[in-house]
């Protein structure tokens, strides 16, 4: 069994149910930290549309939360999904700005990690930044099934 995220009739992605379940649930969480909707609309009869539109502020909002955030559990915990959800954006054809994305932040940073040996975690380079999340996105992006 499996499910499909659409935009149209053009399916971007099939995952299995459970994953589908997964991601859909992790949706929610990023919606709730972005305050933000993500454009993913609600599972019907195994089909999922995605509003373009919505979709691309949302993965603009992602990509700027998690370049501002500078501790490793987050990154951790936040990675794979938005790795995944930069693999359905490309698939909708919704370009990332990666020179704005890649560059250092100018917001202040929203979480750091302190830790009592290293002190405070440093911003990471904007290029291996978003090399890494780019690379993560790449190797996903060849093992998801449309």
């Amino acid at each position: 069994m499996s499910q499909y995220f659409d935009i149209g009739d053009e399916t971007l992605w099939n995952p299995s149910n459970g994953v589908s379940r997964m991601f859909q649930r992790q949706v929610g969480v990023f919606e709730a930290e972005l305050d933000l909707p993500s454009g993913i609309g609600p599972m019907v009869n195994d089909e999922c549309q995605i509003s373009p539109d919505t979709f691309e502020i949302f993965v603009s909002a992602l990509l700027a939360q998690h370049r501002k955030t500078h501790h490793t559990i987050r990154h951790a915990l936040c990675e794979g999904f938005t790795a995944t959800v930069l693999v359905l954006a490309e698939r909708a054809g919704i370009k990332v700005d990666w020179t704005r994305h890649g560059a250092a932040s100018e917001a202040p940073l929203d979480e750091v990690q302190v830790s009592t040996v290293a002190g405070v975690s440093a911003p990471a380079e904007g290029t291996t930044w978003s090399a890494g999340l780019r690379a993560r996105a790449q190797g996903l992006g060849r093992r998801m099934p449309r």
